[in-house]
């Protein structure tokens, strides 16, 4: 991997000096067409060795140039400051060419032209080349945007296609868990006993089922949904573990009115949820209660789905399984950095897990992709 890597940065090196040569013959090939058309005699070794001189100091002054324009983006929140640091900094990368293309023409005549006056030479050279000097800085700072944008652009298409697999993988392990053969074999079981005590629970049950299935199946293709709509889909589930389980599971729901319309993953708290209910609750033969809320802070949403159960066992690593890597994963992809997403025990006994990520509504610009 590290001779990968210095390969990668030779490569790129080698391209810099290429540019930087290639453009420095054009120049000289306009120079020596130009000087010939007016009936002047120049040969090409110094048309060659003055437009190298020329485009080589720009090359080296365009190494801080991209380095400035790199970290000062035109396109961010502060972009007036930026914009008035760059106008700085194009003036500065004039005067400093000037300098340093008359010091090289100095160090060349020295045993030549021992008589050579830098000052002059200096504000001759800079009235001439100033505001061609400042096109230049800017060039090198609209490349690099150029370049920039370009990366940020393939970034997102490739991020958009994973998010579409991961989507894609999430419906699936939903459908599966709850078509598996314990959910159903559950599920149809409790009908089955119903049936003959509470015909009316279980008619109930078989229309939740068929809710459920339908949404599950219902493909948006989109990455988020209001989060009205992903509580929608939960209920149906938590309907049937209801059913299913009788008094021994309670739910409380505490959602923020303002976060109704917050856009959030689509089918992410079922798997959380299910997840409670299997290793939280069902192990054991007493009441439990999972509480999901959610809550704006700081112009972020704040998901939590907190069970009551045994939580975490300080001498039993935590595997995370399909559902939760899953989220982990699709949060990492949506989100980057710019999320959280932890698992602690809570006291008294249980487990709250926490999602906490960019507050986004629907119909905004950073809205859900397809």
């Amino acid at each position: 991997m590290w001779r990968r890597l210095t390969s990668k940065a030779v490569g790129k090196r080698l391209l810099f000096v290429v540019v930087w040569t290639l453009i420095g013959l054009a120049f000289a090939s306009q120079f020596n067409f130009t000087q010939s058309r007016r009936g002047y005699v120049v040969t090409w070794r110094y048309s060659l060795v003055t437009a190298l001189a020329d485009w080589y100091v720009f090359a080296v002054l365009s190494i801080p140039a991209l380095w400035l324009a790199r970290r000062c983006r035109l396109g961010g929140a502060h972009w007036e400051r930026h914009l008035a640091l760059h106008a700085l900094a194009s003036a500065v990368f004039a005067v400093a060419w000037v300098g340093l293309r008359v010091w090289v023409e100095q160090v060349r005549l020295a045993s030549r032209v021992p008589s050579f006056d830098f000052g002059e030479m200096f504000h001759w050279t800079l009235a001439r080349s100033f505001y061609f000097n400042l096109l230049v800085y800017w060039f090198i700072v609209g490349a690099s945007h150029a370049v920039s944008f370009y990366r940020e652009l393939r970034q997102r298409e490739v991020r958009a296609m994973q998010l579409e697999k991961l989507l894609v993988q999430s419906r699936l392990e939903t459908l599966q868990a709850q078509l598996n053969p314990h959910f159903l074999f559950n599920t149809l079981h409790a009908i089955s006993a119903l049936m003959h005590t509470d015909v009316e629970a279980a008619d109930r049950m078989i229309s939740r089922l068929s809710d459920l299935l339908r949404m599950a199946l219902d493909s948006t293709d989109t990455q988020e949904v209001p989060l009205r709509r992903e509580v929608a889909f939960l209920q149906k589930y938590l309907d049937i573990e209801q059913i299913r389980f009788g008094p021994r599971l309670q739910v409380q729901l505490d959602i923020a009115p303002e976060t109704w319309d917050a856009l959030v993953p689509s089918l992410i708290l079922q798997p959380l949820v299910e997840n409670a209910i299997r290793h939280g609750l069902e192990p054991r033969s007493r009441a439990g209660c999972i509480m999901i809320s959610a809550r704006q802070v700081d112009g972020r949403l704040r998901l939590e789905v907190r069970d009551n159960g045994q939580g975490l066992r300080p001498e039993q690593p935590l595997q995370e399984g399909i559902g939760l890597s899953n989220t982990r994963a699709r949060l990492q992809h949506l989100y980057g950095p710019d999320h959280q997403f932890t698992l602690e025990n809570v006291e008294g006994g249980g487990l709250a897990v926490v999602l906490t990520f960019p507050l986004r509504r629907q119909g905004s610009a950073a809205g859900a992709s397809t």
